[in-house]
């Protein structure tokens, strides 16, 4: 039986992960989060996987409130869950011998690209929360050999906070809302990440060799603005009384910038891991569905 750990259980993903796990009966689960397994303490993390004889560990936490980051108060807590938590369980990954699946965000670039971003493109963050991702995945890199990072952008699920919850929310108690419209990217159904991880794990307790560590990007197929996201939201959840405006991005100021393009490319997880990524609005509507019921 293979064990496997997963950080951040009590987020998007790792909620999406705890609900896909009874479809891979073949893996013995450790869910975690702040209150079970302090990730920040590298000792807590190495005694509890070798009590717990850990094979794989997918991190799934991370520090997200992009523009609290920003906040001088909130530096050292960002860079605590996104550089140096990830450099220890990546320490402990290599100490031990289990493989790492490491999340990352579209926030390393710059989002000043015209085409999608494949994996080997110059990175420069231009936000804290960005800044310390890169770390991170700096870091992970150093401390594990065989690590793998996902990069992926926009995520949203029916589990937590996400921008399709607040849409709708909004789009249900306002006649009008104004979202901006230049700032591109693709939407990520947590849902589909979830699978596309186990996928991995599965593959690579089938035979070794499916194992290929390095940096992937993942994001449902198809790009959009947040404009075009909202107005699909609205379409699929039935609300019809709230009139959406496109903005421009200096409309809607913030303390961290975003990237205004920040497609992803692929091409590399779906050839080297045998994938197929669903387009963003059948996933959209999947999770929409779930939402409704």
């Amino acid at each position: 039986m293979t064990n496997v750990l997963i950080t951040g259980a009590y987020g998007q993903l790792g909620s999406e992960l705890k609900k896909l796990a009874p479809q891979y009966t073949q893996f013995t689960y450790f869910f975690t989060d702040v209150d079970t397994l302090d990730i920040c303490n590298k000792q807590a993390i190495l005694q509890f996987c070798i009590d717990n004889s850990i094979h794989f560990i997918l991190n799934c936490a991370a520090y997200t409130a992009v523009d609290k980051a920003e906040e001088e108060e909130q530096h050292s807590l960002c860079y605590a869950i996104n550089a140096e938590a990830v450099k220890n369980l990546g320490e402990v990954a290599s100490q031990i011998g289990a493989n790492i699946i490491h999340i990352s965000t579209d926030y390393v670039f710059d989002g000043k690209a015209y085409l999608p971003y494949t994996e080997d493109i110059t990175t420069n963050p231009q936000s804290l929360y960005g800044k310390s991702k890169l770390l991170g995945e700096q870091w992970l890199m150093k401390s594990c050999a065989h690590a793998l990072i996902i990069r992926t952008s926009w995520l949203y699920s029916t589990f937590g906070n996400n921008f399709v919850k607040t849409m709708i929310k909004l789009g249900t108690e306002r006649t009008e809302l104004k979202v901006i419209f230049d700032q591109i990217g693709t939407p990520t159904y947590a849902a589909d990440l979830a699978n596309t991880m186990l996928t991995i794990v599965a593959k690579s307790t089938e035979k070794a060799t499916n194992y290929v560590p390095g940096i992937y990007h993942f994001s449902n197929e198809g790009v959009c603005s947040w404009y075009d996201f909202t107005i699909a939201i609205h379409a699929l959840y039935g609300i019809s009384t709230c009139n959406v405006l496109p903005i421009e991005s200096k409309e809607y100021p913030t303390k961290a910038p975003r990237p205004h393009y920040s497609v992803l490319n692929k091409q590399k997880i779906k050839t080297t891991f045998d994938i197929t990524i669903p387009h963003w609005q059948t996933s959209l509507a999947n999770c929409i569905g779930k939402l409704k019921t």
